[in-house]
């Protein structure tokens, strides 16, 4: 494990795992929650986080011969990781740079009317950017909302896999997933 990815997975765990009785969104039940925000909206967890998932998008990309224009999910859990991955391709030199883009739950109802917001185009090959997976009913209806407004999605990116069959139905469903770490990295 890198020393980034290290720092970054211990960070996660210090701000972002907590244990006791909780109620997820999908409306389960659970003895744990993941609140990535707490570390994605830190200064040091955006700039590792960055740092460490830019690198494994490259390398999934590169690995498939894909050319990637942005990066982009469900506000608001996909918003600052994306910004983050972004701002690092821009530090880093990229060329191209991946640009951010984010997707709103419903389609704004003025203006341009647009779900999507932000860099992003027709056309576009795009990663969609969750931060937990679940059961991956969010991820499948940010996925929805970018082909149809003309992306395409190349796989999945995510903070945290929950090992609760949301990266086997996005697999399904045909977007591959790549995850930085899962439930039992997190609890280990």
């Amino acid at each position: 494990m890198s020393d980034a990815r290290q720092e970054l997975i211990e960070l996660v765990r210090e701000k972002s795992f907590f244990t006791g009785d909780f109620t997820l969104a999908s409306g389960k039940k659970s003895p744990y929650y993941i609140d990535c925000r707490l570390t994605t909206l830190d200064a040091r967890g955006a700039c590792l986080i960055g740092k460490v998932l830019l690198e494994q998008i490259n390398a999934e990309a590169a690995s498939r011969g894909l050319e990637i224009a942005a990066v982009g999910g469900m506000t608001m859990g996909a918003d600052p990781i994306s910004v983050a991955v972004s701002m690092s391709s821009h530090l880093a030199g990229q060329d191209p740079v991946l640009q951010a883009f984010v997707v709103r739950k419903e389609p704004k109802g003025h203006g341009q009317g647009k779900q999507v917001e932000g860099n992003f185009k027709e056309g576009d090959l795009v990663v969609a950017i969750e931060d937990v997976i679940t059961t991956g009913g969010s991820t499948l209806k940010a996925i929805e909302a970018i082909e149809r407004e003309g992306g395409k999605v190349a796989f999945v990116a995510v903070l945290v896999d929950r090992q609760e069959g949301g990266r086997e139905v996005i697999e399904a469903a045909g977007y591959p997933v790549i995850s930085l770490f899962t439930r039992d990295e997190l609890m280990g």
